[in-house]
């Protein structure tokens, strides 16, 4: 008898599932395409800072794992558009939701890396007989 999948076991595919749908990249092509079919080239320009190649092989994987449909229409020049299926379609609100968090929480998460670069000054040893606060060594 086989176990559910869990993203916790080491071996079980479900982690390649869950890299695909935790990259950043896939994350924006979602999101865009939430708003309907689009063309390559307007995928691009509304995902700001993409590379072409990185745009090429990210709608390559979402094809392959049927997240989105990619069709050719016959025409000279060729006309292609890509669109969610109905699996894409599913991340929607949980890409969304996961885009939105990380929007509202920018600040506080930058004040936290700031903070911790400050404090560690470079160095993670820590030294506890120092009672001026500044207890890292360089």
């Amino acid at each position: 008898m086989s176990s559910a999948p869990s993203v916790l076991e080491p071996q079980c595919p479900s982690r390649l599932v869950l890299d695909r749908i935790a990259d950043k990249w896939t994350a924006l092509v979602i999101q865009i395409l939430a708003r309907g079919t689009m063309r390559y080239a307007q995928l691009q320009r509304a995902i700001g800072g993409i590379s072409q190649k990185m745009l090429t092989q990210t709608l390559r994987s979402l094809e392959r794992d049927g997240l989105v449909r990619r069709t050719v229409h016959p025409v000279i020049p060729p006309k292609v558009e890509y669109s969610l299926t109905r699996l894409g379609r599913t991340l929607i609100e949980p890409l969304h939701a996961l885009c939105r968090w990380s929007e509202k929480h920018l600040a506080e998460l930058q004040a936290n890396r700031a903070r911790a670069n400050a404090t560690r000054g470079g160095c993670s040893v820590r030294c506890p007989e120092r009672t001026d606060g500044l207890n890292t060594v360089r």
